[in-house]
């Protein structure tokens, strides 16, 4: 007779921002105070170079949050993603500080940056046989789907990113590089180690994936398959909805579509196609150790990475 109201659905935002942020380990109380107060949950990453968050609660608590970001620490407008979800993603409120933003392992000047590319103008400019599209995301992000074309650098860690380009670099000299990642943070910080290594056609999809996937119609898309998200979701469709397909392998944590499911190696909570046979697993873990007393050793790359 009686049933409880249903939870009103989440609001999940996803957003970076470069910007000096010298004061950054002082504020931290008071940004993990106010998500606490507003309910606020997921990580915010905050460096001397600006913030990286991905973050989720009620429609008016993550606009009051937003709108506090903009004028008490950043001090100027944010654009971000929204998505939405009748569960929350996260665990808890974490604000962790860091020395990077996103970290890809050697010095990047940050003083110039690829030509941003606007979602509505990308299927051109990807269509194009001089350009030459980079996926800059971790292979297992990577596996769930990615844009036609696209280059998959097969890297375990964004940290691996300039080696590969450098082994590349003959293929890539004189030509377009485009580059995308899930919300733009990557890609943005990649393009400018690209220009400090001397490549000067570089360009990036603003907003990433999860941007375009919100402008372009499903009918015009080149994205194929899911979109990787790093929260208890794991993957959105294209009409930004959690993934009703994709697992996470309990055993490496890597990201599975339904070939990966049917494959003979898959066995649930023991081993998939990806880590089936390998004593060292995915996500750059060498010390992922084997499942002790009937236990899944499950880190889950959404809790730890942004």
């Amino acid at each position: 007779m009686f049933e409880p109201a249903p939870s009103p659905p989440f609001v999940i935002a996803a957003f970076y921002h470069f910007f000096d942020f010298p004061e950054f380990e002082a504020r931290r109380a008071e940004l993990l105070e106010c998500m606490t107060v507003l309910e606020i949950k997921g990580s915010l990453l905050i460096t001397r170079e600006g913030i990286n968050s991905t973050l989720s609660g009620t429609r008016a608590n993550v606009d009051t949050f937003l709108a506090y970001l903009q004028a008490d620490i950043i001090r100027a407008p944010l654009r971000w993603k929204e998505s939405v979800a009748e569960f929350q993603p996260f665990g808890k409120a974490r604000v962790r500080l860091k020395k990077e933003t996103i970290s890809l392992g050697e010095p990047v000047s940050m003083k110039r940056f690829g030509a941003y590319v606007d979602p509505q103008d990308w299927n051109d400019l990807i269509s194009r046989d001089d350009v030459v599209i980079i996926d800059t995301r971790n292979d297992y992000e990577v596996n769930l789907g990615t844009f036609k074309g696209a280059i998959d650098p097969l890297i375990p860690n964004f940290k691996h990113l300039p080696q590969w380009t450098r082994d590349h670099a003959e293929a890539l000299k004189g030509k377009t590089i485009a580059t995308f990642c899930t919300g733009g943070i990557r890609c943005e910080k990649y393009t400018s180690w690209l220009i400090d290594q001397g490549f000067d056609d570089v360009h990036h999809l603003k907003g990433g994936i999860l941007q375009y996937l919100e402008d372009v119609p499903e009918t015009e898309s080149l994205c194929q398959g899911e979109c990787f998200v790093f929260d208890e979701r794991i993957a959105v469709d294209h009409s930004l909805q959690p993934s009703k397909t994709a697992v996470l392998c309990l055993y490496c944590d890597h990201a599975l579509t339904p070939e990966d499911q049917q494959s003979p190696f898959y066995v649930k909570g023991s081993a998939c196609p990806h880590c089936h046979g390998r004593a060292e697993h995915a996500h750059d873990s060498p010390k992922h150790d084997a499942p002790k007393g009937g236990k899944v050793r499950h880190a889950f790359p959404g809790r730890t990475k942004f």
